[in-house]
């Protein structure tokens, strides 16, 4: 048992929770693991891959230096993304290899019409939180 409560629980750090839709974009061999499984066990299901048509409710977009275009990446992963949806960019800690500087997400995410929220840590990946901006309210 403390073993399990030593773990480290991604989903919590990220926002995920049961029954949410989760698209996974950018995926390959250097992902962690252990993150996709603690997600997919939260939510109850599998990650929705980059050819599903559904609304989702989080986007995690995988991003290496090197990886194209991220202003691009973002544009397509706001796509399918619920109004109240937000999306997780998941870069290679400093140091690793095709680690990405903070300044690039900075700079992409207004671009693309989102603003970052927050900068969690996550094993040898960074995670930072985009989110759409709010519809002003109407008053009369």
């Amino acid at each position: 048992m403390v073993a399990a409560a030593d773990a480290q629980n991604y989903a919590q750090k990220l926002g995920i929770t049961h029954g949410l839709v989760v698209q996974e974009l950018g995926w390959d061999e250097d992902v962690d693991d252990d993150l996709r499984a603690d997600v997919e066990e939260s939510i109850g299901s599998d990650l929705v891959d980059e050819d599903s048509d559904e609304v989702v409710d989080v986007v995690l977009l995988w991003w290496r230096d090197g990886d194209g275009d991220l202003v691009d990446a973002l544009m397509d992963a706001i796509g399918p993304l619920a109004d109240e949806g937000f999306v997780w960019v998941l870069t290679p800690k400093t140091g690793h290899p095709g680690h990405v500087e903070p300044s690039e997400i900075a700079e992409s995410a207004p671009t693309a019409g989102l603003t970052q929220t927050s900068a969690i840590a996550l094993g040898s990946w960074a995670g930072s939180r985009l989110v759409q901006p709010k519809a002003p309210s109407k008053q009369r």
